[in-house]
């Protein structure tokens, strides 16, 4: 489900959620973003479709809800959305 693309991301992005490093390597990526359930989408449509029944983003702009810390960014089109 996590591709060597989404893993890369997370690990080097994940202190843009978490206070201190959950995963050392790929491994231990993959098995946090399982444990934690953490949603893959294809495109900003999707993200904003996911966060509106997860969380409540009314009012927030399209750019706002893409930075959130939740939200990274893959680099392909794609977002993973990792809840903390």
């Amino acid at each position: 489900m996590y591709d060597k693309k989404i893993v890369e991301v997370f690990l080097k992005k994940q202190l843009q959620l978490f206070p201190e490093v959950v995963a050392e390597d790929e491994q231990e990526a993959v098995e946090f973003l399982e444990d934690v359930c953490a949603t893959v989408c294809k495109n900003k449509k999707e993200v904003i479709e996911y966060l509106e029944d997860a969380m409540d983003i009314t009012g927030m702009s399209e750019e706002e809800i893409l930075s959130s810390e939740e939200v990274f960014e893959i680099g392909d089109g794609r977002y993973l959305i990792v809840e903390g």
